[in-house]
């Protein structure tokens, strides 16, 4: 990247772009601060002039006034939270889109390294939380300082003494009201976190109700959902408690405050030496001071929060990016194209070599298979081979050119990938083969999908090719996979690989995947990842990978003579077939 993306910078980027939103802004929060404490000053007057000096005149004047004032800071505070929503939605859409630009540079190894759900989260809550801390954090905190602020000046203005008095209220407020507000949260949170709880106890007990009634299992069901509901409802309790219990003592300390400041200001004493307007005025300046103090823990929250998700967001903006990938076509233009490994290791964490010293050549129309027990580096392997991740040491190459430095948008027309399971788009049957790809032709598609022999299930559907498919079920698990091998071969790459496309499907739909295996193996070259037998006797050569390394590499008649885990796995296999 050009310049380096990150919070700050798509917040600015924002600001600078809407001068006048952002003018706006500035001048409402000037507004509503200074024309908030106008009212205390015109209840002063009307009280001092008209009531106590027993003047009538301007009386209406002075209330229509007092009106007025009230009604601007309506309009002030309603046009100020516009701004800022729309501010804050522009913010966040900018951050997403920023995020998105990063998602397409960065690379694959982070999404080995990451689950879905976490990624998505940091594109939607971390977000949310940053846009909040913007709308109801950082300015509505500005504001209150201001208000807070201006409150203590007016009522100084009247009386140092009743100035300094609110002065050391300030303190007993915030602490009181951060005390309940931290005991509210963690009480919510847990709350939050029993209501996840209850929620995937329905979703679990639904999911595996035939096993529940299967193992009369419905009273020890029922029991474990009333313990997580009763501790839900106690925690729920608990916020209900803290939440009812908040207000009566906020309103006592005002009421104590207030009735303080009317015994002190009393003829008879006459502590401070002020009006009885003043004393209105001051009343009415304290009573606004308890809601911005309030407001400020909400806001310190919000912006802790927020905090958390700007680092989270950050975190990503500053992930490791693919390179600039540039490669002379001209070299990638054949169908003879083949594979070399030199010296390959590969590490997800850097601690364990998933992969070690791997060196492998792979002749142009060779059909492999890749075998070895669960967790040796097969589909690893694969990955290495598409170029979606750089090795840790050595490099992969293809017709010379390491494959990692080969761009994406060209990668479709070499290297047609097929993976253990298909994953659908929002869109046709024609478009879960090309994929939106507006160089696929829909006689590519149709070619395809006979290819794997689909046609004709294909023509039984209301509109054919253009059936739009919002249902998953309108395909099985083995036609699934025979769309996902039609996606694969649609631009006819020379080199496949497939990983383990065989799994969990019945002995016909798998000897028809077999036989169209065997029937693209004349003119591809084809990598498959396998454990069964019927792949494997169709295969050139067959390599063996153990502990991250290469055990053994032959044809499956060398294996049988020379490999024991090989002739132990292929009985075995037999066993399994009969």
């Amino acid at each position: 990247m050009n310049k380096e993306k990150s919070v700050k910078s798509s917040i600015v980027n924002v600001l600078t772009k809407n001068k006048v939103y952002t003018i706006a802004l500035i001048i409402l929060i000037i507004f509503v601060v200074v024309v908030g404490l106008i009212p205390p000053q015109i209840l002063k007057h009307i009280i001092d002039y008209n009531f106590v000096d027993n003047k009538k005149d301007g009386l209406i004047t002075s209330a229509l006034l007092y009106i007025f004032i009230v009604f601007l800071i309506g309009i002030f505070d309603f046009s100020k939270e516009a701004v800022l929503t729309v501010l804050g939605e522009k913010i966040t859409k900018e951050i997403r889109l920023d995020m998105m630009i990063k998602l397409e540079k960065i690379n694959a190894i982070y999404f080995s390294k990451n689950e879905s759900g976490q990624i998505v989260s940091r594109f939607t809550n971390d977000v949310d939380a940053i846009n909040s801390m913007f709308s109801s954090g950082i300015i509505s905190m500005i504001i209150d300082s201001f208000k807070i602020i201006g409150v203590v000046i007016s009522i100084w203005a009247f009386s140092s003494k009743l100035g300094f008095i609110t002065l050391c209220i300030l303190p007993l407020i915030y602490i009181i009201t951060r005390m309940f507000q931290k005991r509210m949260l963690n009480a919510q949170i847990e709350s939050r976190k029993l209501i996840g709880k209850v929620n995937n106890h329905i979703s679990e007990s639904f999911k595996n109700i035939l096993m529940i009634k299967s193992f009369s299992k419905e009273e020890y069901m029922e029991e474990s959902y009333k313990d997580v509901l009763m501790d839900n409802f106690e925690a729920v309790e608990k916020v209900n408690f803290y939440d009812s219990i908040f207000s009566p003592v906020v309103l006592l300390i005002r009421a104590v405050v207030i009735g303080l400041i009317v015994i002190l200001s009393s003829q008879r004493i006459n502590f401070f030496g002020i009006s009885l307007g003043m004393v209105a005025a001051s009343i009415d300046l304290i009573s606004s001071l308890f809601t911005p103090v309030e407001n400020l823990g909400i806001e310190l929250q919000s912006i802790q929060k927020s905090v958390s998700g700007i680092k989270r967001v950050n975190e990503f903006f500053n992930e490791k990016e693919d390179k600039k990938k540039n490669i002379n076509e001209l070299a990638l233009d054949s169908k003879k194209l083949y594979f070399k490994f030199n010296d390959v290791s590969f590490s997800y964490d850097k601690r364990k070599n998933v992969l070690v010293d791997i060196n492998l050549e792979i002749k142009p129309n060779e059909n492999i298979t890749f075998v070895g027990r669960t967790g040796v580096g097969k589909t690893t392997l694969f990955k290495l081979i598409a170029g979606l991740l750089r090795p840790t040491e050595g490099n992969i190459t293809l017709n010379g050119i390491n494959v990692y430095d080969i761009p994406n948008s060209e990668k479709r027309n070499i290297l047609g990938y097929v993976e253990q399971s298909f994953h659908m788009i929002k869109g046709t049957v024609a478009e879960q083969i090309s994929l939106g790809d507006n160089n696929i032709s829909m006689e590519q598609v149709k070619k395809a999908l006979d290819y794997v022999g689909l046609t004709d299930y294909i023509n039984t559907l209301e509109n054919k090719y253009d059936t739009f498919i919002n249902n998953e079920n309108l395909f099985s698990q083995g036609q699934k996979q025979l769309l996902s091998i039609a996606r694969a071969i649609v631009t006819d790459p020379p080199i496949l690989l497939f990983d383990e496309i065989t799994a969990n499907l019945d002995s016909i739909t798998e000897d028809k995947i077999v036989s169209i295996l065997q029937m693209a193996s004349q003119e591809h070259t084809i990598l498959t990842i396998s454990h069964r037998l019927s792949s494997m006797i169709s295969s050139d050569r067959i390599v063996i990978l153990e502990n991250g390394k290469i055990k053994n590499s032959g044809t499956p008649e060398e294996l049988l003579q020379n490999d024991e885990w090989y002739k132990n796995h292929i009985a075995l296999e037999k066993l399994t077939w009969k």
